[in-house]
């Protein structure tokens, strides 16, 4: 089962350059990073409504009341997120522009992991963790400068 976990990230980071891509030419071709951003999330919601209309999911009410306040935070980094990659992916270039944020979440990762924070498993940082964070460091140096 592990295996396949890997395989899901794996298929979900191939998928990060694409969607940045499309999202930034979606951004380019309107001219408007607001109304870029709007129709990426109106669209993703439309799916995600077809889809429920076959998963039949009840609204889980009872939960919702309890909920960690920092569990609300994932749509807004989402957003920050979309709309960073639609303004700024095209300029950068694929690779450095997904060589930067894989970087960055590498790096604020290990740092969740370290203090356990936002219900992650405890992983305290180590100098092969650090190291690890160097050398993504120097590979989007390298990928920016040659």
């Amino acid at each position: 089962m592990t295996w396949l976990f890997f395989l899901a990230a794996l298929l979900g980071g191939v998928a990060n350059p694409f969607q940045s891509g499309a999202n930034a030419q979606l951004n380019k071709e309107l001219a408007r990073s607001l109304w870029a951003t709007i129709f990426v999330y109106a669209f993703g919601l439309g799916i995600l409504l077809v889809i429920q209309i076959f998963a039949r999911q009840e609204i889980p009410q009872a939960k919702l009341a309890s909920l960690t306040w920092w569990t609300w935070l994932g749509a807004p980094v989402s957003l920050v997120s979309t709309f960073v990659a639609l303004t700024v992916a095209q300029k950068m270039g694929s690779g450095l522009f997904t060589g930067a944020t894989v970087t960055a979440s590498l790096i604020t990762s290990i740092f969740l992991d370290h203090f356990g924070l936002l219900g992650f498993k405890q992983h305290p940082l180590s100098v092969a963790r650090f190291g690890g964070c160097f050398l993504l460091i120097a590979g989007v140096w390298v990928i920016a400068r040659f």
